[in-house]
């Protein structure tokens, strides 16, 4: 444990920080999840749909300075690509 006021405030701090950062990473992770199962099903709606949260989902997290924003964009461009080459084959 900390000695020292400063250190022991920012052991607190970086708890906290930690547990929000964990909260975007997953609620990314989950919708990407989500929304490549759904493109690779039949069902474009719900893949249209679910994609727009992935995206949301993954902007909100490089907004965070959790994701780098270029592993953001990266996602977000593999997502699309896979929607629209779905689209094109339906």
């Amino acid at each position: 444990m900390a000695n020292i006021k400063s250190s022991a405030k920012r052991a607190r701090q970086n708890l906290k920080r930690r547990d929000e950062n964990r909260y975007f990473k997953t609620t990314a992770r989950t919708f990407l999840k989500r929304a490549r199962v759904t493109v690779e099903s039949d069902n474009l709606e719900t893949a249209e749909a679910n994609v727009q949260k992935a995206i949301k989902a993954l902007d909100k997290a490089a907004q965070k300075g959790v994701l780098h924003r270029n592993n953001a964009a990266r996602h977000k461009s593999r997502l699309m690509k896979a929607l629209n080459k779905a689209r094109a084959a339906a």
